[in-house]
């Protein structure tokens, strides 16, 4: 199963603007964890809660002396006055900066919203309207109420015109990146993705294609994307962001660092690891330049990394080793950041056979995580013990693993935007305790993990099919063949359309695939399914694979059984894969259990 990965998401906070809605929300590139041994999920970004970053009010007493009049501005009927908006506006920001609470707040700018709406001109749009909806979602968003911050939001982007200038224009684009980032919050990757891309849009017909701000948003959407493992998107972005950068920035420059890095984690992920450590050396020059000592370590780690994928362990130990000597000077011996590195430094020693050496290692990171300094996030602990999972897996401790899991996902349960993150994790759990036999319970964590993975938009997903198949392996232990035989035809679609026909996964599901048919009867289509697996290990992939004689027999002992011989010319899979197919074999022999197994 693929790895997790969870990188250190900011605290909401609200900043109520000042009157003048114009300044435009500028997206803030999410540091990306450097660890990433396969496909994995990001957190996403948190919502920005305002349009502009303007400061509060000095006056912050005022509200509670003009208490009578007060409650004259805030009667429904006089909400047509043009004062009341902005004074109501200004109410909110001082109930905000003086800690009296978000719910007061709240009810202020819903009613400047409705001052807004009231006083505007008809046929004219009001930036004032669409500034206030932007706070009154901000402290929705505060209130963990990021359903409800939708609709306003997606009210507030209709009212700007873009075609009226740059004030209209940034302030959609304002909308849109807020509200990708709710919509990032409540899991929905596909729509915060689209609501980016319209932001982004809309910022470049403002602002020209090469504008610094249009590079910023270049790579969090190109974020967004690794979040979604859709890599060749993101690839194609954050060159995009290269290219601005080397055009406005000094070279060596910390934009053209961060890039880089992002970059690197996007090559890593692709499996181009001498193109990853390429960016990476780079990055690490300039942070060395600009005198960015733990930003040197951090990518010492994601060096670190790419030598341990590349086999060049000594060279990963010396990596590691130099970035465990920076964060234990200068952020201490019990910070995250140096139980990371123990996790690192103990999958490479199991790599290299050092068992002891290497549970030592875990052992080490979670006595950090067992008593966090303070500052430490529960994504930060939660990311380590499913790295340090995987590694007791790896031990052949299922039970051990299971345990951390569990202490990661409660950890992140409750957490706003880690939809996907908790997803990854039943998914791991549901492969655990289908190890150990528990395949009730197993079934049970994929289906959860399949319905996050389905509301956040990654239900087009390698990783999304390989967790249908998994799951169809544990229906098929419970005797659910009907449902086992869907959703092995759904991760069939799903692989063929991410990894191609070709792939080890893609090829185990067609294994799946044709061995459920067989106990359900469908002879016919197990046969076509083998047929076409050999054919294309005969063309493509060769013969010398182990599973080649496995399957040459599966396929002889059930051409026996329907009384033929082999058809040299297999059918394509758009013909001979139909869910809806009335082909069956009704012979009682049918009703047996396949010969051959199933894959993982």
């Amino acid at each position: 199963m693929p790895g997790l990965v969870s990188v250190k998401t900011p605290p909401l906070r609200i900043t109520v603007p000042d009157d003048q809605p114009h300044t435009p929300i500028r997206a803030q590139p999410i540091r990306s964890d450097p660890k990433s041994s396969s496909p994995a999920t990001r957190r996403p970004p948190s919502p920005s809660p305002s349009t502009s970053r303007a400061k509060p009010s000095p006056d912050r007493g005022s509200a509670k002396k003009k208490s009578p009049p007060e409650k004259n501005l805030l009667n429904e009927s006089s909400l047509d006055n043009p004062d009341l908006g902005p004074f109501l506006l200004k109410l909110a920001r001082d109930t905000i900066a003086s800690g009296e609470g978000p719910t007061k707040a709240l009810d202020y700018a819903l009613r400047a919203s409705k001052s807004f709406e009231k006083c505007a001109v008809d046929g004219e749009p009001s930036l004032d309207l669409a500034m206030s909806l932007h706070v009154v979602a901000a402290i929705y968003c505060s209130l963990g109420k990021f359903e409800e911050a939708v609709p306003v939001l997606e009210r507030a982007i209709k009212v700007p015109e873009v075609a009226r200038g740059a004030d209209h224009a940034l302030a959609a684009f304002s909308g849109y990146m807020q509200l990708g980032d709710t919509h990032s919050m409540l899991g929905q990757l596909d729509r915060s993705i689209e609501c980016y891309k319209d932001g982004l849009k809309i910022q470049m017909e403002a602002l020209g294609d090469n504008d610094p701000r249009v590079a910023e948003t270049c790579r969090y959407l190109a974020e967004a994307h690794v979040q979604a493992m859709q890599f060749d998107e993101a690839d194609n972005l954050c060159k995009k962001t290269l290219e601005i950068h080397r055009v406005h920035s000094p070279p060596a420059s910390l934009e053209e660092a961060a890039d880089r890095r992002l970059m690197a984690l996007i090559c890593e992920a692709k499996g181009d690891y001498e193109a990853a450590l390429e960016h990476l050396v780079l990055a690490s020059m300039a942070m060395i330049a600009n005198g960015q000592e733990n930003e040197v370590a951090a990518i010492d780690v994601s060096i670190g990394n790419i030598y341990s994928s590349l086999s060049r362990f000594d060279e990963a130990v010396f990596s590691y080793q130099k970035a465990l000597t920076v964060f234990k000077s200068s952020k201490g011996d019990n910070h995250p950041s140096v139980a990371s590195v123990f996790v690192r430094l103990a999958d490479l020693y199991y790599k290299t056979g050092k068992l002891r050496e290497s549970r030592s290692y875990c052992e080490n990171a979670l006595r950090i995580y067992a008593k966090p300094v303070p500052g430490t996030t529960s994504e930060e602990i939660a990311s380590g013990m499913t790295e340090i999972s995987a590694i007791y897996e790896l031990f052949n401790e299922p039970e051990e693993a299971l345990k951390l899991l569990q202490k990661a996902m409660k950890l992140l349960e409750d957490k706003p935007g880690q939809h996907s993150t908790v997803a990854g994790i039943e998914a791991r759990m549901g492969v655990m305790y289908y190890m150990v036999g528990r395949y009730e319970v197993s079934r049970g964590s994929f289906e959860s993990a399949v319905a996050k993975l389905r509301a956040s938009g990654e239900r087009k997903s390698a990783f999304f099919g390989v967790v249908l198949n998994q799951m169809g392996l544990a229906c098929v232990q419970l005797f659910k063949i009907d449902e086992a035989a869907e959703l092995f035809e759904e991760a069939r679609e799903i692989l063929e359309q991410e990894c191609g026909p070709c792939h080890q996964d893609t090829l185990g599901v067609y294994s799946n695939l044709a061995a459920t048919y067989d106990a359900m009867g469908r002879i016919e289509d197990a046969i076509e399914i083998l047929e076409y697996v050999l054919k294309l290990r005969e063309e493509k992939l060769g013969t010398a694979n182990p599973d080649f004689d496995d399957e040459k027999k599966r396929l002889a002992e059930l051409l026996k059984e329907a009384g033929r011989s082999r058809n040299k010319k297999a059918k394509s899979l758009e013909n001979l894969i139909d869910p809806n197919s009335k082909r069956s074999n009704k012979k009682e022999t049918s009703k047996k259990w396949s010969a051959f197994g199933f894959r993982s």
